[in-house]
């Protein structure tokens, strides 16, 4: 059985590196996963990258599988798609989305995998983390049918966001964000695009996502009275100011946060973290979602193109890595 793998670590903030790792033997209830496909979730991987995560939430912000601690030496990632080399029967020679970081092969409880379904391509099937923070978001801000929603911000999160309410009845749905560019991506999961200007005002619900200042406000101003803004925006250690003068109290406005670290109250009795990951998965059958993967890269050039990613200098929504 082959054991030697190679995994992505963050030696220190803005530099990374591949190192080798002897993988332990299986054990019962175990699988041993050889890596297809990973993703980097840009936004969230950028800041673990630069070394943007506060102390007070180095615990909180732990992945699943991370090794090490922030600001690093740190193993992170969380968007792994792979084959069941050894494992229950269930499992064996079947696709698994796993919140593992970027490695070649790993070790994990058989409980930690999640199977692919037969019509989601592996390739798309990455993107499965981030479609469940859109579903948890959704539980969590529960829309109503024909709710006018704005989502501010359109990178992979609020792309997701977008793309999960595109088929949600009656919803009138624009995906808002300064870059035009982004217009593709919002033709494609079937909602409209319109620049922070241009955006309809009156919106019972804005899910915001562009980890701005400028957007958070915005998404304010878009709101109708007594509307509510849920944010999705992680701002690691930027501190920023949100406008609660003017008419946030007049309108009886609303920030809510959103986190998927935990399953919204609503659904906690009735739905666990397996349950949403593989509704997440089960969206991704949608061709749709393609448009969210915006590059590709092999697994032996992350420790050049990270620092791409992070800086913006390479732009992505999702950037794929091959094994």
């Amino acid at each position: 059985m082959e054991r030697d793998a190679r995994a992505f670590w963050i030696r220190s903030p803005g530099e990374g590196e591949i190192r080798d790792v002897v993988l332990p033997e299986p054990g019962p209830g175990e699988v041993l996963v050889r890596t297809v496909r990973s993703g980097v979730s840009r936004g969230t991987e950028s800041i673990v990258f630069r070394g943007g995560v506060p102390p007070n939430q180095h615990a909180i912000m732990r992945a699943p599988f991370q090794d090490g601690t922030f600001p690093g030496p740190v193993k992170y990632g969380y968007l792994n798609v792979g084959v069941v080399e050894h494992g229950p029967s269930g499992l064996a020679g079947r696709h698994v989305f796993c919140l593992y970081p970027h490695q070649t092969r790993y070790v994990v409880p058989a409980g930690a995998v999640c199977p692919v379904p037969d019509g989601v391509p592996p390739e798309r099937a990455v993107l499965a983390g981030t479609v469940e923070t859109a579903v948890n978001a959704l539980w969590d801000a529960a829309p109503l049918v024909g709710d006018r929603i704005a989502v501010v911000g359109a990178g992979m999160v609020g792309c997701s966001v977008a793309g999960v309410l595109a088929g949600f009845p009656g919803a009138d749905v624009q995906l808002v964000d300064t870059d035009p560019s982004r217009a593709g991506v919002a033709r494609a999961l079937g909602v409209r695009f319109v620049l922070p200007d241009e955006a309809e005002s009156g919106c019972d619900l804005v899910v915001h996502a562009s980890a701005t200042e400028a957007g958070l406000a915005r998404s304010l101003e878009l709101l109708a009275p007594e509307g509510e803004v849920v944010e999705l925006s992680w701002y690691g250690d930027r501190r920023i100011s949100v406008p609660l003068g003017e008419f946030f109290h007049s309108r009886r406005l609303t920030v809510r946060g959103s986190q998927v670290g935990a399953v919204p109250p609503a659904r906690r009795a009735r739905r666990s973290f397996a349950d949403r990951l593989a509704l997440a998965l089960r969206l991704l059958s949608d061709p749709a979602f393609d448009a969210l993967i915006t590059g590709e890269s092999a697994f032996g050039d992350l420790p050049r193109i990270m620092p791409r990613l992070a800086s913006g200098e390479l732009p992505a929504l999702c950037h794929r890595i091959t094994y």
